[in-house]
């Protein structure tokens, strides 16, 4: 008897897929992984992207840079639900990087990304820390973006 190999996990064309961990707790009465929870899932694994490129928020406004930001539109479809903790992954990639803003998408999705169980985007324009008025990115920000940005089709 031989074993066979376990599928392959589907190649991503754009973007990446960063784990993230569902427990118990996120689980709503039914136990079903709580709507609110997933945006929340989304945004850590954002987090631990841009951290992992040298970005990220320690709580100074001013040194900041690129983290101050706020989010201007959050759009999500649930597509079937998570009924279990464990571990899971989030595919993340820019729509479109502008001059201030940008669109990111995303879909919730099993840990190889062959079964999205939540999909959508949401919109971040950057701020001045000082003002609060919309400012560019920088350009090394710009530079991760573009890599991370989703071909036209």
């Amino acid at each position: 008897m031989t074993a066979e190999a376990p599928p392959a996990a589907p190649a991503l064309a754009y973007g990446r897929l960063v784990p993230v961990t569902v427990h118990f707790d996120d689980l709503d009465a039914l136990g079903l992984l709580h709507n609110a929870r997933y945006p929340v899932l989304v945004e850590r694994a954002w987090t631990a992207l841009w951290r992992e490129r040298g970005f990220g928020f320690d709580g100074d406004w001013e040194a900041a840079g690129d983290f101050c930001n706020a989010v201007k539109e959050l759009r999500i479809s649930y597509e079937t639900p998570v009924n279990r903790p464990g571990t899971y992954a989030v595919h993340l990639w820019l729509e479109r990087l502008g001059n201030t803003g940008l669109t990111y998408g995303f879909r919730f999705c099993s840990a190889d990304g062959a079964v999205t169980f939540a999909h959508g985007t949401r919109v971040l324009v950057r701020l001045d820390p000082g003002t609060l008025r919309p400012t560019p990115w920088s350009e090394p920000f710009r530079a991760v973006g573009r890599e991370l940005t989703r071909a036209s089709d």
